[in-house]
């Protein structure tokens, strides 16, 4: 048999819970000219209502869900789906329970209390499931590992493809695919914000982004990395082993 997993059986136990309290709080409102029933038949009245109809709100809620994400589309679209099924609930829990006629006396009017009740089940079962639901888990790759360091780059640049940093005394020339554009900054400080980036130093003066290269030549001692763009820059002995671990030569 196949496990209901614990997060599903904790919200669908905290959202039973939560149609029973208000089912219980209108009861003891009595609202809707409920109040001059007794106590217990105003419970028994409106926990069958509140939980029937908050199934019925809950059923629509999840096929619309994904097709309406924000808040109150999502929460007036079912609103409005669910109101003519609990209207037809109404009329049968009334006639079982106070014998009251098998049609609805005053349709506008029902119609509008069960919306106005709808609404705000539902915007509570909304509120509810937001507090419970964990916040979405960043993924690595949702962002930009290079973001820090493109902040130096102009705005023409800044969103362009990175494919080198080139170290020129106490400047940096920056290479994109949108062109080169010469920054203020040391080298060291260039390698600390792109640790996390996907890329290579290829010599005391390069570092260059893993996917802008094209091919990696190494002969008698010396290589060169070939680039996007066709930039070409060297490949030190010192830093050949990273490359080579990456299967470029």
């Amino acid at each position: 048999m196949k496990r209901v997993d614990a997060p599903l059986l904790r919200r669908l136990a905290t959202e039973f819970a939560l149609l029973v309290a208000i089912g219980v709080t209108v009861a003891f409102l009595g609202p809707y000219e409920t109040g001059e029933r007794p106590l217990s038949q105003r419970l028994v009245y409106w926990l069958i209502l509140m939980i029937g109809g908050g199934l019925i709100g809950i059923a629509i809620d999840e096929a619309v869900r994904r097709r309406l994400p924000g808040f109150w589309p999502r929460l007036l679209t079912v609103s409005v789906l669910m109101t003519p099924g609990i209207m037809g609930l109404v009329v049968v829990v009334s006639h079982l329970l106070a014998g009251a006629p098998l049609r609805v006396l005053d349709p506008p009017g029902l119609a509008f209390q069960v919306f106005l009740l709808s609404l705000a089940t539902m915007a509570l079962r909304q509120l509810m499931l937001a507090k419970l639901e964990p916040p979405a888990a960043v993924s690595p790759t949702a962002s930009d590992p290079t973001a820090v360091f493109r902040g130096r780059l102009s705005a023409k640049r800044r969103a362009a493809a990175l494919i080198a940093v080139e170290a020129e005394d106490h400047y940096l020339r920056v290479h994109t695919d949108a062109g080169s554009e010469l920054v203020t900054a040391r080298f060291a400080d260039a390698l600390a914000e792109l640790a996390e980036a996907p890329g290579f130093r290829t010599h005391r003066s390069w570092w260059v982004a893993a996917d802008a290269i094209e091919e990696v030549r190494w002969r008698r001692g010396a290589g060169e990395a070939r680039l996007a763009g066709g930039l070409v820059v060297p490949v030190s002995r010192s830093q050949a082993p990273q490359l080579k671990a990456a299967g470029w030569f």
